[in-house]
């Protein structure tokens, strides 16, 4: 259930086994720069269920999809070129941006029928990185909260602990043991002729 990984190294082997799974739509847990994440193909109808049903939301709830790149982001969001201007500097970084969706990833995932909008992160870290950049597409992905393990709010999170609580709902954990989170991400929302600030986290203002 548990693979341990070097973070800027990881084993080929273990990542061809974390993708297959989830092209498969498996369910797999690893750390990012905010949180430990679970996370599934957002075009594997098996694995967005799943996610969903773990988590206990409703469809109606946005979840992030992490991107390795601009290039894979433009598949399922709209990134008009000043606001890619504005963003390029930034990222990686610990920000959730909100785009209008295209329709590859409306055919697969909306909220409601008039829903066109999709949040995309650019995690940083040498590990999660490495992770996204090999997978090479994107990543629907949901944090793992506290309750889902069922202990208090000030308890860490270990992998050894999703595993004891996870491991019937979810097909593997990514371990890459340097793991250092950041904080919560600045959402800014570009839907609009100008961007919105949702929430102020570590990532700076622009």
């Amino acid at each position: 259930m548990i693979e341990y990984l070097i973070a800027h190294n990881p084993n080929d082997r273990i990542l061809r086994k974390a993708y297959s799974l989830i092209n498969e739509g498996g369910l797999v847990c690893l750390p990012t720069d905010t949180n430990w994440v679970i996370c599934c193909s957002p075009f594997h109808k098996k694995g967005v269920d799943r996610l969903y049903k773990l988590k206990g939301e409703e469809k109606s709830k946005h979840f992030s999809l992490l991107c390795p790149n601009i290039s894979i982001a433009t598949d399922v969001a709209v990134i008009d070129s000043h606001i890619f201007r504005q963003i390029k500097s930034h990222i990686p970084g610990c920000y959730t941006f909100i785009f209008n969706a295209t329709k590859k990833i409306t055919k697969h995932l909306k909220a409601s029928k008039t829903d066109q909008q999709v949040g995309l992160r650019f995690p940083p870290g040498e590990f999660i990185q490495i992770f996204l950049e090999k997978y090479n597409d994107g990543l629907l992905s949901t944090n793992i909260v506290p309750e889902m393990l069922e202990f208090g709010d000030e308890m860490p999170i270990y992998s050894y602990l999703i595993e004891e609580g996870l491991s019937h709902k979810i097909d593997l954990i990514l371990d890459p043991e340097e793991i250092e989170f950041l904080g919560e991400s600045t959402i800014i929302d570009f839907t609009e002729s100008e961007p919105q600030l949702i929430r102020e986290g570590v990532g700076a203002l622009f």
